[in-house]
C-alpha cells in the first residue's frame, strides 16, 4: 500500500452547507446545534421557532402533529436553508422523523445538506425529558415519534451517551475536509472528469494506483499540474482514498472494461460500509453490470453502471451521461453527474436515470453501435465523392454546405479532418486504412441477434471494420480482380446528400427499435425522448436530426410510424436507390448506404420470401408453418415428398 500525497495536516476549514440536527423530541438537538453553530461560526435556527400557531396549539394539548400539519412548517425551512446556503450556511434543528419529511428538506439544496442523526434509547430520552421542567413530551408522545421514526440512511450518527463536547468532536470529524467524491483512475477520461468536477466547485478525492517504475505519484502530479484541483486530495492507497469521502461515499471507477472492473471492486469492499455507491463510468458490458450490481446488492453496496459519451473533451467541458441503477442511490450522485454533464438547448442536464441494472451501459452500448454506423456512413460519402473526382479540400466544403440540413457532431469533425494537411498533402492520405473497434459495435450485434432485433445496418459497420484490418488480403485482392475501365456515376452531389440523410433516418429507427426492445425485455421502461434529449448535447451522435427525435418520440416509439418521417423517407428513396445501384455497378463499397435501403425493401413488402424459408424448414426439419387462410394460429406440418 502506497502513501496518501497531498493531505493537508492542519486543515479544519468546514464546506459551506446546511447542517440538520435531527432526532426524536429530548435528545439534545437543540443544545447540540446551538453549541455546533458556535463552534463553525454560522447561524443556528431551531425548527420549533417556526411552528405556525395551529401547531403549537396542538402539541400543548397533548395532540400529535399529522402530516398536513407538517407540511408548511417543513417548506418553511427548507425556503429559509435556500437563503442561508446562499451566505454562509447554517444549522437548522428539526425532528425530521420521516423521510418524506427530509426530502421536503432537501428541495434544491441536496447536495449541500449534512445530516446529523442524535440516537438513544427510549428509555435514556424518556428519563431525560422526565427531569426536564414543563416539557410538553409526555410518554405517549414521546412514544409515537419513536413509532413513526423512520432512520435515515447515509447521515452522522451520533450517540447522545456522549458528552456534549465529544458529540461536536466527532461531528466535526465527519464534517472536516471531506471530500464530496471520489475518481478511481487517471486515464484520460478520469482526468478529464476530475477537472470538469473541480470546476463546478466540488470538492474531491482522487485515486491512481502505485506501480513502482511505472506509476508514481500519478494522483500528486496530476493536481499539481492544474490549478482548478489545488483543493482535490491525491491518493495511490486505497483505504485512505476511501476514508476521505463523506457518506455515503461516491466513488466513480475511471477504469478499462472487464475483469480490472471487478478487481478494483474487491479491493474496495473492505473498506466501504452500507449505502456507499460505485460507479462505473467505463464501457462495460451490460450483462456483467447486472452481475455487478446484483453482487453488491447483496453486500448492500450500491452500483451505478453509467454511459459517459463525448470522449476526452467533452469529458472535460460536458459530457452525456446515462447512469443506470437504483433511482434512490442515483438521488445521491444526481447533484454531481447533473452538475458535469453537458446542458441541452433548454439549459437542461444532458444526464438522465436510465433505468435499474446495467440499461445505462445498454443505451451507451447501442449509443456507440449508431456510431459506427454514422461514422462508417461518412466514409462511404467520402469515397464517393472522392471517385466523383473531389480533393479532400473540395469535399470538405460540400460536406460545409451539408451543415445546413443535415448536421452533426460527427459531421463537423470529418470536416476538419479532411483539410487538416501534413506538409503539402492531406494528413488523411497518409493514415492507414484499418479501422480500430474497442468491443461496443461487437456486443451491440451480439445484443441484437440475441433480442432478435434486424440491427442490420449495426453489423454491417461493425463487419466494414473488420474487412478494414485485413489490409495485406486486400492488397492482393485489388491485383487479382481489377476494377473496370470507363466506369462513371450518374448521379449528382444532392443526391449523394439524399441517400445519406435516408441511411441516417434508418439508423436511428434501427438503434432506438433494438433499445425500446430491450427495455420491454428487460422490464427497464426506458423513456426514448429523454434518452433522445440527452443525446442532443455532449455526445458523440449529437445531431439535428437527434433534436427532431426528442419531439417524435414523445408520440410514439416506432420511427416509421410517424407520418412526417415517412413522408421523408419517400421523398429521398429515388436518390438512395439511385445512388446505391450506381455504386454497386461501379464496384464501389458502399455497405452501410447499400444496407439501409435493402433494410427498407424488406421490411416494407407485406408478403416477403420467407414463406419458402419456412417451407424449406419444414421439408428437412418437421419445424411447421402457419397458413394465411387459417385465422386459428394453427401449426402445420406436411410431407413435401408426396404429391
Amino acid at each position: 500500500m502506497g502513501a496518501q500525497f497531498g493531505c493537508p495536516k492542519k486543515q479544519t476549514k468546514i464546506e459551506t452547507n446546511i447542517i440538520f440536527i435531527m432526532g426524536v423530541s429530548g435528545v439534545g438537538k437543540s443544545t447540540i446545534g446551538s453549541l455546533l453553530s458556535e463552534e463553525l461560526a454560522i447561524p443556528f435556527f431551531d425548527g420549533d421557532d417556526f411552528h405556525p400557531e395551529n401547531n403549537i396549539l396542538k402539541m400543548s394539548r397533548g395532540e400529535a402533529l399529522n402530516d398536513n400539519d407538517r407540511f408548511g412548517w417543513l417548506k418553511t425551512l427548507n425556503e429559509l436553508a435556500v437563503k442561508q446556503l446562499k451566505k454562509k450556511g447554517c444549522v437548522i434543528v428539526c425532528s425530521a422523523l420521516k423521510e418524506s419529511y427530509r426530502n421536503i428538506l432537501n428541495t434544491n439544496i441536496k447536495g449541500n445538506s449534512k445530516w446529523v442523526f442524535l440516537n438513544g434509547s427510549f428509555e435514556l430520552i424518556e428519563k431525560r425529558i422526565n427531569n426536564r421542567r414543563d416539557h410538553f413530551m409526555s410518554s405517549d408522545l414521546l412514544r409515537s415519534q419513536f413509532d413513526i421514526l423512520e432512520e435515515p440512511k447515509n447521515t452522522i450518527e451520533i450517540d447522545i451517551s456522549l458528552t456534549p463536547e465529544n458529540i461536536i468532536k466527532a461531528i466535526k470529524n465527519e464534517l472536516k475536509m471531506k471530500s464530496e467524491f471520489g475518481l478511481f483512475g487517471l486515464g484520460v477520461m478520469g482526468k478529464s472528469l476530475s477537472r470538469n468536477l473541480a470546476n463546478n466547485d466540488f470538492k474531491i478525492s482522487l485515486f491512481n494506483r502505485h506501480v513502482a517504475g511505472k506509476e508514481e505519484n500519478v494522483a500528486l502530479n496530476f493536481k499539481n499540474e492544474f490549478k482548478e484541483l489545488s483543493s482535490a486530495i491525491p491518493f495511490d492507497s486505497i483505504a485512505p482514498f476511501v476514508n476521505s469521502l463523506q457518506k455515503p461515499r461516491k466513488i466513480m471507477l475511471m477504469v478499462n472494461a472487464g475483469k480490472i472492473v471487478d478487481g478494483v471492486i474487491e479491493d474496495l469492499l473492505p473498506f466501504l460500509d452500507d449505502g456507499d455507491i460505485l460507479i462505473d463510468g467505463g464501457n462495460s458490458n451490460y450483462n456483467k453490470t447486472k452481475e455487478r450490481f446484483d453482487y453488491l446488492m447483496s453486500k448492500n453496496i450500491h452500483f451505478i453502471g453509467s454511459g459517459v459519451s463525448g470522449g476526452e473533451e467533452g469529458a472535460l467541458k460536458g459530457p452525456s451521461i446515462m447512469p443506470g441503477g437504483d433511482k434512490d442511490a442515483y438521488k445521491e450522485v444526481q447533484p454531481f453527474l447533473e452538475a458535469i454533464a453537458a446542458k441541452d438547448a433548454n439549459g437542461l442536464p444532458c444526464c438522465t436515470h436510465i433505468g435499474t441494472e446495467g440499461s445505462g451501459h445498454f443505451v451507451k452500448m447501442v449509443h456507440n453501435g449508431i456510431e459506427y454506423v454514422e461514422m462508417q456512413l461518412l466514409a462511404e460519402v467520402f469515397i464517393i465523392l472522392k471517385r466523383l473526382g473531389n480533393d479532400p479540400d473540395q469535399i470538405a466544403t460540400i460536406l460545409e454546405g451539408w451543415k445546413e440540413t443535415a448536421n452533426s457532431y460527427l459531421l463537423e469533425i470529418t470536416i476538419d479532418i479532411l483539410r487538416k494537411k501534413e506538409g503539402d498533402d492531406w494528413l488523411v492520405n497518409k493514415i492507414m486504412d484499418k479501422a480500430g473497434n474497442k468491443g461496443t459495435g461487437n456486443w451491440t450485434t451480439i445484443a441484437t441477434a440475441q433480442l432478435g432485433m434486424p440491427s442490420t445496418m449495426i453489423a454491417s459497420a461493425l463487419f466494414a471494420r473488420y474487412i478494414s484490418f485485413y489490409k495485406e488480403e486486400r492488397i492482393i485482392a485489388s491485383e487479382n480482380f481489377k476494377l473496370e475501365d470507363n466506369l462513371s456515376l450518374n448521379f449528382t452531389i444532392d443526391d449523394v446528400l439524399n441517400a445519406y440523410q435516408f441511411a441516417r433516418i434508418i439508423n436511428h429507427y434501427q438503434g432506438f427499435k433494438l433499445i425500446q426492445e430491450a427495455s420491454v425485455n428487460y422490464k427497464w421502461n426506458l423513456n426514448l425522448s429523454e434518452l433522445s434529449r440527452i443525446w442532443t448535447n455532449g455526445c458523440i451522435i449529437r445531431s439535428d436530426f437527434m433534436l427532431e427525435l426528442v419531439a417524435i418520440f414523445k408520440t410514439t416509439n416506432n420511427l416509421l410510424m410517424d407520418s412526417n418521417i415517412v413522408k421523408r423517407i419517400e421523398a429521398l428513396k429515388p436518390s438512395i436507390k439511385k445512388v446505391v445501384s450506381e455504386c454497386v455497378l461501379n464496384e464501389l463499397p458502399i455497405s452501410n448506404l447499400s444496407e439501409s435501403i435493402n433494410f427498407l425493401n424488406s421490411f416494407k413488402i407485406a408478403n416477403s420470401s420467407a414463406n419458402i424459408i419456412q417451407a424449406q424448414r419444414d421439408y428437412f426439419g418437421a419445424h411447421t408453418y402457419q397458413r394465411k387462410d387459417d385465422a386459428s394460429n394453427k401449426f402445420y406440418h406436411t410431407n413435401w415428398k408426396n404429391n
